[in-house]
């Protein structure tokens, strides 16, 4: 029999089964993914084949095959770093959650992820959530960011779950579609599924004052169908987004301004530091790449992990205020 991952709980799977039935499946011993060292086999999204189990009281099934995936999108494991955690797989579009102060969400989070996502290609549609809350600094602030992407060539939404501000467009670009939320802890995003969808009643928390850090109220991801012919992915509040297996020379290729340019340096293999006749570091003294954008290249560059969620956007922009000058 055949069915889709919609929950992974680590060893049990809930899948749902052609006709629509939901199983709770194990896996037949030790799956090996060609190439994947990952500390999950089986993901949400995936298509397995499984087989009932009769035996015990309640009706349970045995995954003993993945089909082969479209796509997946993975991130560096948080205790195994040579290790990779596959988020989910077969993703047709997927939605970063980003809210300014509550919490903040740094450029080099968001500039990591969209890099994961390009590398994997999945098209990435940033979010700017809680719109109702921002004041004029954290306005002025969410504008400038949500400039910088747009002018890359991503799309931006701007929303407000509690006053239902933009939830109609999103659920426009949902149709027809398996979307996967990501974001921090405490960007909403179990609100605003709420919001399109309230009879799933998905569980919510409020912000740390103290810390201006949510609580993790989703534990594993989940997918979920919803009214309007989409499914989407819930996944757990993400603190730091590691980037996986990349050779120092492709890593540009997943900045989409910079890739437009790089035909433009001297060297082929150029990047984008001390070489001359660098057509990237030309274009970033005109400011026509973003500081913030060309920080987070050269943390990913260095494989700086540890350091990258303390950067946060205003530094980027005093940095390229200070260059101008």
């Amino acid at each position: 029999m055949t069915g889709l991952v919609y929950k992974s709980t680590g060893s049990w799977y809930t899948v749902k089964s052609e006709k629509g039935d939901f199983i709770e499946c194990r896996m037949k011993g030790k799956f090996r993914m060609k190439g994947i060292k990952s500390t999950n086999p089986i993901a949400v999204g995936d298509i397995v084949d499984y087989e009932l189990e009769e035996t015990s009281d309640t009706l349970t099934g045995t995954i003993h095959k993945i089909h082969e995936r479209k796509n997946y999108i993975v991130r560096k494991s948080v205790n195994l770093s040579k290790q990779i955690h596959i988020i989910a797989s077969n993703i047709d579009q997927v939605f970063l959650l980003i809210t300014i102060d509550n919490p903040p969400t740094t450029t080099s989070f968001i500039d990591r992820f969209l890099v994961t996502a390009e590398a994997y290609g999945i098209e990435a549609v940033l979010i700017f959530n809680k719109i109702d809350t921002l004041n004029e600094q954290t306005l002025d602030d969410q504008l400038y960011l949500q400039h910088i992407y747009t002018e890359i060539g991503y799309k931006c939404l701007r929303i407000s779950s509690t006053e239902n501000k933009g939830v109609d467009k999103l659920k426009e670009m949902m149709v027809g579609k398996v979307s996967m939320f990501s974001g921090h802890s405490g960007v909403g995003k179990s609100t605003l599924v709420n919001a399109m969808e309230p009879s799933l009643h998905l569980k919510t928390s409020v912000i740390s004052e103290q810390s201006k850090q949510g609580q993790h109220t989703t534990t594993f991801a989940e997918m979920y169908d919803l009214s309007f012919d989409a499914r989407i992915i819930d996944t757990p509040g993400i603190k730091g987004f590691g980037i996986v297996d990349m050779e120092p020379t492709e890593i540009s290729g997943y900045f989409p301004e910079f890739f437009k340019l790089k035909d433009q340096c001297k060297f082929n293999n150029c990047l984008h530091k001390e070489e001359p006749h660098c057509a990237i570091k030309a274009a970033l003294e005109k400011d026509e790449i973003a500081w913030s954008r060309y920080n987070s290249y050269l943390k990913i560059l260095e494989g700086d992990d540890e350091h990258y969620r303390t950067d946060i956007y205003g530094e980027d922009r005093a940095a390229s205020d200070e260059t101008r000058k």
